[in-house]
């Protein structure tokens, strides 16, 4: 077991599970800088270290988070056209992230996961809420834009839903993001922390290498053609094959029958 906290996030390795928290609770977990640079830290740690089977993104305190802090709206308010696109592509090069570590990512979500933060927990592999938590992108509400984040959103639900999701600002249940695929699954709150742990420890013994190259495909494949999907899949299915844990597979099967 291995636990090292930093001012804004702390990082912790147990059973296979990397731990990534974001850790200003009084600010209800608020993104700024700081801590977009410590989860893209962290996320590229447990990347690199074959001992993590799964990553969980959770949140101190009541809320998961709730977008940009007040510091960094008024350095939107303030910045030039440059400099707001320099950061608008630091938070895209954390969602990109996500999805280009090998092992799954969880977010487990309770309390608020509101604008930003509503987009990172979207950008994960998985998103696992306490029945209490609420969503949202009220960014409509102050003359700003989801903008990024309609990309993952597009992913996941129909084109009229995300449209009533984005320019009309409204949070919704987490029973209701579950109904319309947002979410994976929704626990009882006095369950949550419990569960988020039982789902985590099932990627435990499964095959890291055959998990993240179906991750890998699985997100190749947007925007390809059928023929080209299936060309991926062609590629991937012979690595697949090569693999150590294939093999081992195989062999246990084969025994077996």
């Amino acid at each position: 077991m291995m636990n090292e906290n930093s001012e804004v996030v702390r990082y912790s390795i147990q059973n296979g599970i990397a731990r990534i928290t974001l850790n200003r609770p009084e600010k209800r977990n608020a993104l700024n800088d700081a801590m977009i640079g410590a989860l893209k830290d962290g996320l590229r740690r447990a990347d690199q270290d074959r001992t993590v089977r799964v990553i969980v993104i959770a949140g101190a305190g009541s809320d998961f988070c709730s977008g940009a802090d007040l510091a960094a709206l008024q350095k939107v308010a303030a910045a030039s056209v440059t400099e707001n696109l320099e950061d608008a592509r630091s938070l895209m090069e954390l969602f990109m992230l996500i999805r280009e570590v090998r092992v799954p990512v969880v977010a487990a979500v309770h309390g608020r996961a509101l604008a930003g933060g509503c987009g990172l927990a979207l950008a994960c592999d998985m998103v696992l809420a306490a029945r209490s938590a609420r969503l949202g992108f009220p960014e409509v509400k102050i003359g700003f834009v989801p903008a990024m984040v309609m990309a993952i959103l597009r992913r996941n639900i129909s084109e009229k839903k995300a449209f009533e999701l984005i320019t009309l600002g409204d949070e919704i249940s987490a029973e209701e993001a579950e109904t319309l695929h947002l979410i994976n699954r929704t626990f009882e709150d006095d369950e949550f922390e419990a569960e988020v742990e039982n789902v985590a420890r099932r990627f435990e013994k499964l095959s890291r290498s055959a998990i993240g190259l179906s991750k890998r495909l699985l997100y190749q494949t947007d925007g390809l053609t059928m023929e080209g999907a299936l060309s991926a899949g062609a590629d991937v299915n012979a690595i697949a094959r090569m693999s150590d844990d294939c093999q081992r597979g195989i062999e246990r099967f084969l025994k077996k029958n």
